[in-house]
């Protein structure tokens, strides 16, 4: 049996509990023994001690987003060196979209993903299925064999179902096993051909614009779906005020309705692809500022259900193109802790509630019990330095690709160790 690991001075933070104070945490066997040890008790028999240093102790990271290049593409990135980058931010869990090639519309390739994860020992993956075969939404995948497998939601990933009968399909046909369907809300007719927000800066620099009315037009209709269909509905990387304003309302009258941001949408805004910037241009397009104020406020009153990282990673020669015609898309596993905490700096969120949106939170969605730190759980722990700073230099980070939208920035937020069901992945002592 695995020796057991006494926490010292160490905050605890558990936002499933509304836990936030000083103590001891004991794991045994990879699972947690106990988070209320009195100093008295002494460190048990044969254990390793962690003196945390007074640093925070929290659930490993849940992050409900993430492109890898396996299978596939896996210049960009695979199953390990996605690992590697997750436990290198404290992400010990993540959803992994289902566009690949071949798209994940298999049950086979659910099992053999979740099964790669296995192989790392780092990190567990809960895939996405593909909400429609190859992703391409003309025909719907099959969905129960896909949840029965182990899919934990549906998904066309990068892609947004344009057909509005076939998402009802869809929407209605997985309520039938309480299965959450996701959506990338954007209406792909006023996207086609843009790159960046349509507006002022986009028309500076002669380049195709997005209007921000294609992520409200397609939030708009898939509401009205859920309502008619009463299905589980759930909206990706959210980013302008006009959607937000449109799911604020939706749950405020009961729909079953949820949805997530990027870093990117609350901590940049469009200025940040000035000079042409590949590594700034994603899916969706950095907005403007009132836009990501109003990622910000719907972050602090409850809009924004999770906080994910978005990471989609690129080749080099994928990014080395004219903006126009460069790949969209931005790492974001080793940054996203640190980026999240920016807002807890800048007094928009209490530290609590950061965690909660990057733990639990996400878990519950995906129904998973992972993002605890109650007595019986597996043991995924990150221990991180809120107020270390330092900077993001995109060679600098773990993983194969290098394409992160922030590149330079100043943060404080720094993971000292990483545990997977109580093994040491990342940090000073890792195996």
């Amino acid at each position: 049996m695995a020796q057991p690991i006494l926490f010292e001075n160490v905050r605890l933070i558990d936002p499933a509990r509304g836990l936030d104070r000083p103590g001891r945490l004991l794991v045994r066997g990879g699972t947690i023994a106990g988070t209320d040890l009195p100093e008295s008790e002494g460190v048990p028999d044969g254990a390793h001690v962690v003196d945390g240093g007074g640093a925070v102790l929290c659930p490993g990271l849940v992050d409900m987003r993430v492109a890898i290049g396996e299978p596939g593409f896996e210049y960009r990135e695979t199953v390990a060196s996605a690992a590697r980058a997750a436990a290198a931010g404290g992400i010990t869990t993540m959803a992994v979209l289902p566009n690949s090639q071949p798209a994940i519309d298999d049950p086979a390739l659910v099992r053999h993903l979740r099964a790669r994860a296995e192989e790392t020992g780092m990190v567990s993956i809960l895939p996405y299925g593909a909400l429609t075969r190859r992703c391409e939404g003309s025909e719907m995948a099959e969905i129960g064999l896909l949840n029965e497998a182990g899919a934990v939601a549906f998904t066309d990933g990068t892609r947004a179902l344009a057909d509005a009968r076939m998402m009802r399909l869809a929407l209605t046909y997985a309520r039938g096993f309480d299965a959450l369907v996701v959506q990338h809300p954007e209406d792909p007719s006023l996207a086609r051909g843009g790159c960046a927000t349509d507006g002022e800066l986009a028309t500076r620099l002669g380049l195709p614009g997005i209007p921000t009315a294609a992520e409200a037009i397609m939030i708009a209709r898939d509401l009205r779906l859920a309502e008619l269909t009463r299905g589980r509905l759930h909206f990706a990387h959210v980013s302008t005020a006009e959607g937000l304003d449109l799911i604020r309302a939706a749950k405020a009258r009961g729909l079953r309705v949820t949805c997530d941001t990027a870093p990117p949408y609350f901590d940049l805004n469009e200025t940040a692809i000035g000079d042409f910037r590949t590594y700034a241009k994603l899916s969706p397009p950095l907005r403007g500022e009132a836009d990501r104020l109003a990622v910000c406020a719907a972050l602090a009153d409850g809009t924004i259900d999770a906080i994910a990282s978005d990471h989609a990673p690129c080749d080099a020669d994928d990014k080395r193109q004219p903006f126009a015609v460069a790949a969209a898309g931005g790492t974001g596993l080793a940054t996203l802790l640190a980026v999240t905490l920016a807002r807890v700096h800048g007094g928009n969120l209490k530290l609590i509630d950061a965690l909660g949106l990057l733990t639990h939170r996400p878990a519950a969605l995906l129904g998973s019990d992972a993002g605890t730190l109650a007595d019986g759980a597996v043991a995924d722990l990150c221990l991180f330095d809120p107020d270390r700073a330092w900077q993001i230099v995109a060679g600098d980070l773990p993983g194969r690709a290098r394409n992160t939208p922030f590149d330079g920035r100043a943060v404080e937020g720094r993971v000292l160790g990483t545990w997977k069901a109580g093994r040491q992945v990342y940090g000073q002592d890792a195996a």
